[in-house]
């Protein structure tokens, strides 16, 4: 089979589009917050309850720089490309405000809802796989799973799954303690705690075997110095 070349240049903007999509997608759907981005949906509740103008995209970079703070002393690191991580995640969350401007517009409807989860999975999970291919750092939450599972030799998808479970009981603890009753977390959630460290490791089995993945420019040596 012939490979396609996809510059990791490219992949670095396509997995941050589809990240912000599909969780966008998920927040019409409303069967609950992936596990990874729940904990900061559950800060955007409550915290907008107060400051209106305090969007999910806010609360998503603020949680992220919290995490990345964890991750540095986890692995007892520092680099400067870890502060790029944190640009990543505003980017992000400038992608995802605006994604969610255009799912509120969308009819509230059960079978359109259910598509939207499955669609909104699938763009997340091929998301973090394409941040993967990138020498770009990450947003926060790839940053962190990549860096923690090299650091304890564990395999990515296997710790990605463990994450994932991990963000679920600490969201669910936050809806307890933020509204004294569950909010933001359902079977949506569950079910991307079990399946989501399976579809990456899926897509990237599949985007290897489809695709070479080159530098277009070379920035490579300022993120890994």
């Amino acid at each position: 089979m012939n490979k396609k070349t996809l510059s990791t240049e490219l992949s670095y903007l396509l997995g941050i589009i589809f990240l912000a999509l599909g969780t966008a997608l998920e927040t019409f759907a409303n069967f609950g917050m992936s596990t990874a981005v729940a904990p900061a949906y559950l800060i955007y509740l409550k915290v907008s309850q107060t400051l209106p103008w305090f969007t999910f995209g806010m609360a998503e970079y603020c949680t992220q720089l919290f995490l990345l703070v964890v991750m540095m002393l986890i692995v007892r690191r520092f680099k400067m490309s870890y502060l790029f991580s944190f640009i990543t995640a505003i980017i992000y969350g400038l992608f995802l405000d605006l994604f969610l401007k255009f799912t509120m517009t969308m009819p509230n409807e059960l079978t359109l809802r259910i598509l939207a989860f499955a669609v909104g999975t699938i763009c997340v999970t091929a998301g973090v796989s394409l941040i993967f291919h990138t020498y770009i750092s990450p947003e926060v939450y790839e940053l962190f799973v990549s860096e923690v599972s090299s650091y304890f030799g564990i395999k990515i998808h296997v710790f990605k799954t463990g994450y994932d479970i991990a963000s679920c009981i600490a969201a669910l603890i936050m809806s307890l303690l933020f509204f004294s009753h569950i909010e933001g977390i359902g079977i949506g959630t569950v079910i991307s705690a079990l399946i989501n460290g399976t579809l990456i490791g899926w897509f990237t089995k599949l985007f290897e075997r489809r695709l070479n993945f080159s530098d277009k420019w070379k920035l490579r040596p300022y993120f890994e110095a």
